[in-house]
């Protein structure tokens, strides 16, 4: 029974003559003329073709007129989503004021497409679907009065595919005797009604949980020679891995809508392949569903997808991750507290020092920190990914820096190349928050070094730019990898400093004038 019929026995219920308590007689005039469709005071409207607001205010003319012959005139209007939104705001007077003479019955498929200023003057009831098992015995009992040979497997792809609704699983059952006649095999149900079986789906789950690539492209091959919706079949799979999922957690059978077959065969593939990977599996479907819908290419999509989930199992599971994460703590923390008590306890640094050595290749090689402890370059990375977070600006510029050193308290950077990197932290400011933020990370104060040449020290302004003398720029040519002092020689050329940020810019101001 649909929305229709039920309308209709609601005007048959308010309109019978017998004046009964919301019982139709079904014998009465008014009751004969509802179910002949003759009545003239019941008018069934559909609002797929009737949408515009002209043929609203035609029925607001019409609602004026008392009923001919019955109680009340009732107008039934199917489908009531499709109106367009003139048409529903010119009804709106009507439905605000009706007339006492006049009852509205809308059915839609779709209530939340229609407008909360019409549903707030309704009187709403949702129909329920009916569950799958109470359609098979009902299509058994239609199966076994017309002499209809079907299975109960057919006829629960038949109630499957009606979505819990029995009209339309007894149109699917005459559509399917229409081709067949009253034999009605499995396989020709599949075919009549288009749909993957089932057992194919529940093949390629196997096959994805196997990690088993080459058998899911020769599925999805198979259904895109015989026509299949591959986006169809995509529902399919992530309806059949919910069940695997619900399988393992839920142990009420109800709450699935399956044969006591295809529920054994479903539990013991979920438990074989564990609640963790069934949940991942799931997460991915739902993920790349809205790809799926949108995409000119469902085939490579679908194909792409089934050989990710097949190689899940090539990684490292959820426990094993959290396990390595575990000891890579306690190595961290074992090393942390080592480190600091190789430095002392009672040295601890107030604030951030700004510190910068003229050259990279100049400074003391006694004062420089041994390279030894955690990975120096794998703190690093990490402390950069930390900062992507708190500060994205200030990681962006230290990615075009190098971490010279990173050793106990102290945090030895170099120089980026850009001009505007180079001289990021010439703002004491900056070192201070740079500070701050490495002292939340590594949970220490941290003793910030700048080494390079391209910048001035934060305490004093740079010296202006000058060309070093012959004895300087012998010493600094032999620090030169061999390739530059090629061209040097080549060239006949000299080694100068490099202008500061506050230097260029006069300059620049003196050239522009």
């Amino acid at each position: 029974m649909g929305k229709t019929s039920v309308a209709r026995i609601l005007a048959k219920a308010i309109n019978c003559e017998s004046g009964g308590k919301g019982d139709p007689c079904n014998t009465c005039r008014s009751c004969r003329e509802i179910t002949d469709g003759s009545s003239v005071d019941v008018q069934e409207i559909d609002g797929a073709s009737n949408r515009g607001i002209d043929e609203i205010r035609e029925l607001r003319e019409n609602v004026k007129y008392m009923p001919s012959a019955s109680r009340y005139r009732v107008y039934i209007i199917d489908e009531v989503h499709m109106l367009t939104l003139p048409a529903f705001n010119a009804l709106l007077k009507t439905l605000e004021e009706p007339p006492e003479h006049v009852k509205f019955i809308f059915a839609t498929t779709e209530p939340h497409k229609v407008p909360v200023t019409i549903l707030s003057r309704c009187q709403r009831f949702d129909f329920k679907r009916i569950p799958i098992a109470k359609m098979v015995e009902h299509l058994a009992r239609i199966a076994d009065s017309e002499g209809i040979e079907i299975s109960r497997t057919g006829l629960t792809l038949l109630a499957r595919e009606s979505e819990g609704g029995m009209r339309d699983a007894q149109s699917l059952l005459d559509q399917v005797v229409s081709f067949t006649g009253p034999r009605v095999p499995d396989d020709r149900i599949t075919d009549i009604l288009g749909v993957v079986d089932r057992s194919l789906v529940l093949h390629t789950c196997e096959a994805v949980l196997e990690g088993a690539a080459d058998e899911c492209l020769r599925i999805i091959d198979r259904l895109y020679i015989s026509g299949h919706d591959l986006k169809v079949f995509y529902r399919n799979l992530m309806e059949q891995f919910r069940n695997l999922l619900v399988c393992l957690i839920s142990p009420d059978d109800s709450i699935l809508d399956l044969s006591d077959q295809d529920r054994n065969t479903c539990r013991a593939l979920a438990e074989k392949a564990g609640r963790d990977k069934l949940r991942l599996i799931l997460d991915l479907l739902i993920h790349r569903e809205e790809a799926l819908r949108f995409t000119s290419h469902p085939r490579l999509l679908l194909e792409t997808t089934l050989i990710r989930l097949s190689r899940l199992g090539d990684g490292l599971s959820l426990e094993q991750l959290l396990n390595r994460l575990s000891n890579l703590e306690e190595r961290l923390v074992r090393a942390a507290g080592s480190v600091q008590a190789s430095n002392g306890l009672g040295t601890k640094e107030t604030k951030a020092r700004w510190e910068e050595s003229p050259e990279a290749g100049a400074r003391d090689e006694a004062s420089a920190p041994e390279r030894s402890g955690p990975d120096p370059g794998k703190a690093w990375e990490d402390f950069l990914k930390y900062l992507s977070r708190e500060s994205p600006p200030m990681a962006g510029i230290l990615r075009e820096w190098r971490c010279a050193a990173l050793q106990g308290n102290l945090l030895e950077l170099a120089r980026g190349g850009q001009p505007f990197s180079a001289n990021y932290f010439d703002d004491p400011d900056r070192v201070e928050q740079l500070s701050r933020h490495c002292k939340r990370f590594f949970q220490r104060e941290m003793k910030i070094r700048i080494v390079g040449s391209t910048s001035s020290q934060s305490a004093s302004p740079a010296p202006p730019a000058r060309e070093t003398g012959a004895g300087d720029r012998t010493g600094r040519k032999s620090e030169l990898p061999p390739p530059v002092k090629e061209v040097i020689s080549m060239f006949n050329g000299r080694i100068a400093e490099a202008p500061s940020a506050p230097q260029r810019r006069k300059s620049h101001k003196e050239g522009s004038k």
